[in-house]
């Protein structure tokens, strides 16, 4: 049973209690090209993104969010380091979160200046703990980057916040190691009710990272553990949304989504059925509806196997089978199998 865990809003995605976990990604563009900027959040939003992390690096930056914000639609987080006017220049440019970490920020004024124009404007803060960059006095006093270690050092930030007053908060606690990572979030789980921003930061290339990524987001998502996620991947941030949507689908934690099962092949398919499968798994990115689809190689593991699937197709010689809930409907010449299905999904 997932945790219920303090709502927070950011733009309009609610984020905790029993909120749908939403997906998050990173712009990997110059946020000064606003043009770029802007080209990459529209395509990250077809994906269907919750919501979008930007770095501000300068006041140029900060001062581009306005440009951004009126001509995209999904919450903005700004991701702010050392220098706290940035956070206030972003706040004033109208960004809906911030990410920072309190205990960089420097003296307490600044973060008391920070935490009070977020306070006044109602923006959350993520505290965002990561294993590059622990505290240089825990290291010592841990030896090493452990769990305990990553979760006082986003205690120790929390209780910056709180004692000015700041609720309205989002912890991460990332590593690349999956265990410490899973560990690390178990042990802040028990101690606080903020929602949780899960992932495994600097997870890898799309193929190595994808694997990284789904078991640790997967094992704390089974766990009941993350409120919002992000698939970190060393490619096109599309991507990360793709991968963290089908991690929620494969745990059912996503509604109004269609999900495919297929088969690795064998030497007694006589369709293309790998060629098949991406076909229609790309032409049917923009429906939404709780449907299974079943995309199988033969008779053996058709309607059978695949009999809790909605609607399906068995291949056959230069044919397929088309079944509906096991049941067996009509047979496709192979030329005609992706129309037939597709029309038949949305028919459904």
């Amino acid at each position: 049973m997932r945790k219920k865990t303090k709502e927070i809003k950011c733009g309009d995605v609610l984020i905790g209690s029993t909120n749908p976990i939403s997906v998050q990604s990173m712009t990997t563009t110059d946020t000064n090209d606003v043009e770029s900027t802007v080209n990459q959040i529209l395509r990250l939003e077809e994906a269907s993104c919750d919501i979008v992390r930007i770095a501000v690096p300068n006041f140029d930056a900060a001062q581009s969010i306005k440009k951004i914000k009126q001509k995209t639609s999904i919450p903005i987080v700004a991701d702010i380091h050392f220098d706290h006017r940035l956070a206030l220049e972003a706040i004033k440019n109208g960004v809906d979160a911030l990410r920072i970490n309190p205990g960089n920020i420097g003296e307490e004024s600044k973060v008391k200046e920070l935490v009070l124009s977020a306070k006044a404007h109602n923006i959350p803060i993520r505290i965002g703990v990561n294993a590059g960059s622990l505290d240089k006095d825990l290291l010592n006093k841990y030896t090493s980057v452990t769990a305990e270690a990553l979760v006082e050092s986003a205690l120790r930030h929390v209780e910056i916040l709180e004692d000015l007053g700041f609720y309205n908060t989002v912890i991460s606690l990332k590593a690349s190691n999956i265990k410490l990572t899973v560990d690390a979030y178990n042990l802040i789980s028990k101690q606080v009710d903020y929602p949780l921003h899960v992932g495994i930061t600097e997870a890898g290339t799309l193929y190595s990272g994808t694997i990284k990524s789904a078991i640790g987001i997967g094992t704390l998502l089974l766990n009941g553990i993350g409120d919002t996620i992000r698939v970190s991947l060393t490619g096109d941030p599309v991507e990360e949304v793709k991968v963290g949507r089908e991690i929620l689908k494969s745990l059912n934690l996503l509604e109004n989504e269609v999900t495919i099962i297929s088969c690795p092949t064998c030497g007694r398919c006589e369709i293309n059925l790998i060629e098949l499968a991406n076909t229609i798994e790309n032409k049917i990115n923009h429906i939404k509806k709780p449907l299974k689809i079943a995309v199988m190689g033969c008779a053996v593991n058709g309607p059978g196997e695949a009999r809790e699937a909605d609607i399906g197709i068995a291949g056959g010689v230069n044919s397929a089978l088309l079944f509906k809930k096991g049941k067996i409907i009509k047979k496709i010449p192979e030329k005609d199998i992706v129309m037939t299905l597709i029309e038949e999904i949305e028919k459904f």
